[in-house]
């Protein structure tokens, strides 16, 4: 009997080892993925910049640099948001349903309607994250409790900027400037009056890949327009000969 267990054992001992070993790698993948981003500040002008090449700034005079706790890109958050639930939502809810009649006189009857106490959550950025420009889009999902009530409204904000009505928006980067935003949710009235509201920051940071490719094409326009014209017609002729040769 002690014989035939002892297979079994070792069996169960290997599985443990390689999910220790799946589990190992992947934590270390997440960790390798994350790139951190760094704050520059210009010591003269004051003038602050996001970036996550610090070496392009470590060998100017006058620049400070130093390391933030944030992370760059559209990538799943390292911590899941959670949204707290008052354990006394559903009565509180079910009682903002009801209205409170006064009766001022026999034939006149008033309908007060009690406001409701919504609860909201930004769940996308579900934290402080930085979008390189322009190729990046900022991503704005949130999630309300109660459901919004008949007149009430939700709007997006960015730096106190509407840019969408409802729940959700996407934001391009690519007219953005450089450096740290605000976006806001807020839960309006019918009457425009605000019941609710929660605010992020986010930071953009010029993408730098992007950035040269575009001083490289500017210096090869400018290099061309230069030109004389025979020297043009050459250049092109010596184009269509590459282009017909593959």
């Amino acid at each position: 009997m002690t014989l035939l267990a002892k297979p079994s054992f070792l069996k169960s001992r290997i599985r443990v080892g390689l999910w220790t070993t799946v589990a190992l790698a992947s934590l270390c993948t997440s960790l390798t993925n994350a790139a951190p981003i760094y704050k520059v500040v210009d010591e003269q002008t004051g003038q602050v910049t996001f970036t996550d090449r610090p070496q392009d700034y470590e060998q100017q005079v006058g620049k400070q640099v130093s390391q933030m706790a944030i992370t760059t890109g559209n990538e799943t958050s390292r911590s899941t948001s959670h949204t707290t639930t008052n354990p006394n939502t559903s009565r509180q809810s079910s009682n903002a349903s009801q209205t409170v009649t006064a009766t001022e006189s026999p034939a006149i009857n008033t309908k007060v309607t009690t406001p409701v106490n919504y609860q909201l959550a930004i769940t996308e950025p579900s934290e402080e994250r930085a979008y390189r420009r322009p190729v990046q889009n900022i991503d704005v999902n949130v999630q309300i409790q109660p459901v919004l009530q008949v007149g009430d409204s939700a709007r997006i904000y960015f730096d106190n900027k509407e840019v969408a009505q409802g729940l959700s928006a996407s934001i391009a980067t690519v007219d953005v400037l450089p450096g740290a935003h605000t976006i806001k949710a807020v839960v309006q009235s019918e009457t425009g009056q605000t019941l609710e509201q929660i605010t992020r920051t986010v930071y953009v940071i010029q993408n730098t890949t992007t950035l040269q490719d575009n001083k490289r094409k500017a210096a090869q326009l400018l290099a061309y327009q230069k030109l004389a014209w025979y020297q043009k017609l050459m250049l092109k002729l010596r184009q269509q000969e590459v282009a017909q040769s593959q």
